[in-house]
């Protein structure tokens, strides 16, 4: 039997900085971790990548690919992506796929793989019309968006606390929708 392939995908919102955290989680939960960053978060972790490297086994994705370049990560059996940003919220759910890590869910999502989503930003972000639509139409498209009671909770500005960001509740939304 092998491990099921979970394609983990980064913003840079101020959890991403302990995203390390966040892929042992998800491999102590039984998962072969991919894991794909916007481009700033992707400079967030720039002179560490290679231990992200090591700790998935894979090559961490952050750019889309050359037409004549093979794809260097295995089929995804599900996606989370965590934490997404205000940012990545609202151009996923105005159809903008100028980067990887949103482009491979959005597409994903209407090939049969299951997504899940837990954002992480301030009250203040949350409040901004864009926000409750893009929730929405990402819903809408069968994407679990785990906010609230049911996942993260937006913090009053200046009051995050990114190290305690609950991994462990985005990966048991995944666990759910797979098994659902």
């Amino acid at each position: 039997m092998t491990t099921p392939v979970l394609y983990f995908i980064a913003c840079a919102a101020g959890p991403t900085q302990y995203i390390d955290d966040g892929v042992r989680a998800a491999q102590a939960d039984g998962w072969n971790v991919c894991l794909i960053l916007t481009p700033s978060a992707a400079s967030w972790w720039e002179l560490r990548m290679q231990e992200l490297v090591e700790l998935t086994g894979h090559p961490v994705r952050s750019r889309y690919k050359m037409p004549w370049e093979k794809d260097v990560l295995p089929k995804a059996d599900a996606m989370l992506v965590a934490p997404m940003s205000c940012t990545t919220l609202n151009k996923w759910g105005a159809g903008i796929a100028d980067t990887v890590a949103i482009g491979i869910p959005s597409e994903a999502t209407h090939m049969g793989v299951p997504v899940v989503t837990m954002p992480y930003f301030n009250q203040a972000q949350a409040a901004q019309p864009a926000v409750a639509r893009s929730i929405a139409a990402l819903r809408e498209q069968g994407v679990v968006v785990l906010d609230g009671p049911d996942g993260y909770a937006s913090h009053p500005p200046k009051q995050g606390n990114p190290k305690a960001f609950p991994w462990g509740k985005a990966l048991t939304g995944v666990r759910h929708l797979v098994r659902a």
